[in-house]
């Protein structure tokens, strides 16, 4: 009897409910993605798509049943605007231009419409919601007569001119939000195209915020020292008509900057456990 007691007992253990049941919803998972980020901003306003740029990203997801899950991600893309592209007459004649990369580390929930089971084919996609916080590193820098220049360090605005309150860092929070689609193409294997809008909390992600300080406030433009060139480049289109005179608007300040990312993702089961078909419906109807 007691042979018979233990095997009972092995098998309960193997294939039991809860057994099965710990192999669909807490497994954790690895994935990569890759995809395309466009900025918003003072130079990109009216929120155009004209600059793309490849973004590629890794991330870990922790499912902690079949609606929630939550992962840590890092990101790494490319961002840029310039007024060129822009509509605007004042944009055009601003002449401003920039580029960024940006490295984010962040985390984010995912909230599930359907009930998402990896392998099993009555629950194998849903769309999703996701919002999260992170942080992210970003220095803007342009190009001047050939020579790149990070416009941070240079102090457009004044920063360097005794305007400390415009000082701005290089690593700041944001948060994601967005909406995704994820569907599972194999056993331990899922796919899921998801598009996610940074909120920043900088206005400094393209270097442009408030207002002019002058060239004269800087000293004369050179190669070594271009700040009166590039706190003010409408220059290059009306050398006789500066645009840039002291306190008038360069940006507008009462809104963040944003950069939206849509990817296509593919992420791996560390584990993943084949349930019989009587242990798997039990588990549905008990979940």
């Amino acid at each position: 009897m007691k042979k018979y007691a233990l095997l009972i007992m092995l098998s309960l253990f193997a294939y039991g409910k809860p057994v099965c049941a710990q192999s669909y919803y807490t497994n954790g998972e690895i994935g990569f993605s890759a995809g395309a980020a466009q900025y918003f901003g003072d130079l990109n306003d009216n929120y155009g798509f004209r600059t793309p740029a490849p973004a590629f990203g890794m991330f870990y997801r922790k499912r902690f049943n079949f609606y929630v899950s939550v992962k840590a991600v890092f990101n790494y893309t490319s961002v840029g605007y310039d007024d060129k592209l822009s509509k605007s007459p004042f944009n055009q004649v601003r002449n401003l231009n920039f580029k960024s990369d940006i490295y984010e580390l962040g985390l984010q929930a995912e909230f599930n419409f359907f009930k998402f089971i990896t392998a099993d084919r009555y629950y194998r996609c849903t769309p999703y919601l996701t919002g999260g916080i992170g942080v992210f590193y970003y220095d803007p820098y342009t190009t001047y007569k050939g020579i790149k220049f990070h416009l941070r360090d240079i102090g457009t605005e004044g920063q360097n001119l005794g305007n400390e309150e415009l000082k701005y860092t290089h690593i700041t929070p944001y948060f994601p939000i967005g909406a995704g689609v994820k569907y599972w193409v194999a056993r331990g294997t899922n796919i899921s195209l998801e598009v996610t809008d940074r909120l920043t909390t900088t206005d400094y992600l393209d270097d442009v915020s408030a207002t002019y300080v002058g060239a004269s406030k800087f000293p004369a433009a050179s190669i070594r020292r271009p700040g009166q060139a590039l706190q003010d480049r409408s220059t290059e289109i009306d050398a006789a008509n500066p645009l840039g005179r002291p306190g008038k608007q360069r940006g507008n300040s009462s809104t963040y900057d944003q950069y939206l990312i849509v990817n296509f993702s593919v992420s791996f089961h560390f584990n993943t456990y084949h349930c019989p078909a009587f242990m798997k419906h039990d588990l549905i109807s008990t979940y």
